[in-house]
């Protein structure tokens, strides 16, 4: 199959999200390492006077573990998937948390920043243009600001090729057919696999403007197949003092 990109990929996603949450909960640690992601953010304080974006909010999993790092920042939870955004936005929320319905690739017309950080998980790889979004995300980031990709990005050697796939063809299919979402399940496998290595990410991410920029590997079966790539905008000279 071809990989869905655009208004199929949203369909399908829209297709997909009255089961979503019943597939990530038995996928172990889907939610223990979204919130481990978060918090490598680092954010002080709670989050207390900041302004973060969740960027491709799903059902509101990667919302909830953003919320759990920073209770008492503003969050502004971005999707482009109207289905998903329906069951996130109809769970339970603070009132400093809201949903907007757009495509990443319409983030700055859709949402006015500065923000002091980003976390974009699951979504950089379901993009046609990566490097476009992540220099919208540069700009609007302020000095110093954060941000935190939670991604599958594998390690880079075949082995980890071959569990993926090992993975894909035993459960995350299968399941994915008796949940009437096959579509959307085999796009995951061929998109992980053509889609950039943690250190390529990285590299990405370099090469837009971020510094300080890590893999952090996750733990259980995701070890080599999920990272969280972390990074900052620079500050001006003037402030490095």
């Amino acid at each position: 199959m071809t990989l869905l990109r655009d208004n199929a990929l949203f369909a399908a996603f829209d297709e997909a999200a009255s089961s979503y949450d019943r597939l990530t909960a038995v996928n172990p640690g889907y939610h223990g390492h979204l919130r481990r992601s978060a918090r490598r953010l680092r954010l002080p304080d709670g989050g207390r006077g900041m302004r973060l974006l969740d960027l491709g909010c799903g059902t509101g999993a990667s919302t909830t573990a953003l919320l759990a790092a920073a209770p008492r920042a503003e969050i502004i939870a971005v999707d482009a998937s109207a289905g998903m955004l329906e069951r996130a936005a109809a769970k339970s929320w603070p009132p400093g948390v809201r949903f907007v319905h757009a495509p990443a690739e319409e983030l700055t017309a859709a949402v006015e920043g500065p923000f002091h950080a980003v976390f974009a998980a699951y979504l950089f790889r379901n993009l046609t243009d990566p490097d476009a979004v992540l220099a919208d995300v540069h700009k609007m980031l302020v000095p110093a600001g954060r941000l935190a990709v939670h991604e599958y990005t594998l390690r880079g050697r075949p082995v980890d090729r071959a569990v993926w796939s090992a993975v894909c063809s035993a459960i995350i299919e299968p399941v994915g057919r008796l949940a009437g979402d096959r579509e959307l399940y085999r796009h995951l496998r061929r998109s992980v696999l053509e889609f950039d290595t943690a250190p390529a990410f990285a590299a990405r991410m370099t090469a837009t403007g971020f510094e300080s920029v890590r893999v952090l590997p996750l733990s259980g079966w995701q070890t080599n197949i999920v990272h969280t790539v972390v990074g900052r905008v620079p500050c001006p000279p003037a402030d490095r003092r």
